[in-house]
């Protein structure tokens, strides 16, 4: 079964939203997303440091195992038409979020 990661940079619509977007995220965005078949593991980060202006502070790295890479990501946006899946408006939709899919090529440890 091909594997891969979905990663997401996003970022609280303001930085006084900061807490309120880190709760929504971590306590009702994670466990919706992994409810989805082909989700199976989902890290945040934040950046070290100042980071780059312009850009989100935080990167969310989902891991996907699923024949078709591309069908969790559409079972996700037909469970969110169908009135499944909590926004919030603590989430920055200016810039919004930044998605990439990235398909296993190699897996490499140390040894």
């Amino acid at each position: 079964m091909p594997k891969g990661v979905m990663v997401v940079e996003a970022g609280p619509v303001d930085p006084d939203r900061e807490d309120d977007f880190n709760e929504w995220y971590s306590t009702v965005h994670l466990p919706e997303l992994l409810a989805v078949p082909g989700f199976v593991r989902a890290r945040r980060y934040k950046v070290s440091g100042a980071g780059q202006p312009g850009r989100h502070r935080y990167l969310t790295i989902y891991e996907l195992e699923a024949d078709d890479l591309e069908a969790p990501l559409r079972e996700l946006r037909a469970r969110r038409q169908a009135g499944h899946g909590t926004g919030t408006d603590a989430l920055s939709t200016d810039p919004g979020s930044v998605v990439t899919i990235y398909e296993l090529v190699d897996d490499q440890r140390e040894g």
